[in-house]
């Protein structure tokens, strides 16, 4: 496991501490799940993309355009 410093401004350490209090997990924790969700998205984009170059734009646009009149 690495150990990592930042550095956070007050106003955003004391958000973050107010953040992860009521969900009773240490500011460490409360950073570890955010990084957890920054990966999942950035994996996701990665994926979508690399899918979106292998596809057509237009059945891309076909099919954003069923899910529009779905919702």
């Amino acid at each position: 496991m690495k150990r990592l410093t930042i550095r956070l401004s007050d106003e955003k350490h004391e958000r973050l501490r107010q953040l992860a209090e009521p969900r009773k997990i240490s500011m460490n924790k409360l950073i570890d799940e955010l990084s957890t969700i920054a990966l999942a998205d950035f994996d996701a984009e990665t994926r979508f993309r690399a899918r979106a170059a292998l596809g057509s734009r237009e059945e891309g646009l076909a099919l954003l355009d069923l899910v529009e009149h779905e919702g």
